[in-house]
């Protein structure tokens, strides 16, 4: 098995069920450059950011809150980069008024994030794992912003054991392109049970050179509790 965007993802966002219909996500970080390698996912309160490895300056494009979780609703929100908390504000907001998260909150926040200003367009991709406040039912929501809006958004009805990706590219590792949002999105098997084992798995699939250097930077996996509130998180990092 090998990573469906091909050798280079850059950024990918996964959400899903494990084998015992658990709701779940993955989350990989790529990097061609050193620099865009010189980074790990760090726990901060309630989820996870992208920083640097060492007191290099704060760079906008490359760190970020990557995942932010609520134990209250069960909500959880991920990107790859400054959408992560307006995103997660505008869900909680949703569960906290009894109303039903849908697919429109998501396309508009995303449509004004924009996509990166970079040489290659870079696309912002989101995913949400959310509820109805009173309701068991898992809602999964995927996004991406290219450089043609609006945003392009999917509200996902995820088969047991599998995992629904989205990445920032798509292609060879010399000439990327964006994501290809004209066609279906990827489908893996995930028979993974654990957080560790979904970020071993995603780690493992992604494997990858440039210029003879490993170009993963880290691998997250998540698994709600049975209780739907609190999120169990499992981190692999190139840089300890």
């Amino acid at each position: 098995m090998t990573n469906p965007n091909g050798p280079y993802p850059g950024r990918q966002i996964f959400l899903g069920l494990t084998e015992n219909e658990r709701p779940c996500f993955a989350y990989l970080v790529t990097g061609r450059s050193p620099a865009s390698r010189e980074r790990k996912a760090t726990f901060a309160e309630n989820g996870l950011i992208m920083g640097p490895i060492k007191n290099e300056p704060y760079d906008w494009l490359r760190h970020y809150t990557a995942v932010k979780t609520d134990s209250v609703s069960g909500l959880m929100a991920i990107t790859n980069g400054i959408q992560t908390e307006a995103l997660f504000e505008a869900y909680r907001l949703l569960y906290n008024t009894l109303s039903v998260p849908g697919a429109e909150q998501m396309t508009s926040i995303m449509t004004g994030a924009q996509y990166e200003p970079d040489s290659l367009h870079t696309p912002r991709i989101s995913g949400v794992v959310t509820f109805k406040n009173g309701d068991s039912n898992p809602v999964f929501i995927l996004s991406i912003i290219t450089d043609r809006p609006p945003a392009n958004t999917w509200i996902l009805k995820p088969k047991k054991a599998t995992l629904t990706g989205v990445s920032t590219y798509t292609g060879n590792m010399e000439s990327p392109k964006p994501f290809d949002v004209s066609g279906k999105l990827p489908v893996i098997e995930n028979k993974c049970s654990s957080a560790k084992e979904i970020a071993d798995y995603i780690y493992g699939i992604s494997a990858a050179t440039n210029q003879g250097d490993d170009i993963r930077v880290c691998a997250v996996g998540g698994v709600l509790a049975a209780d739907n509130k609190k999120w169990d998180i499992k981190v692999i990092n190139r840089h300890k």
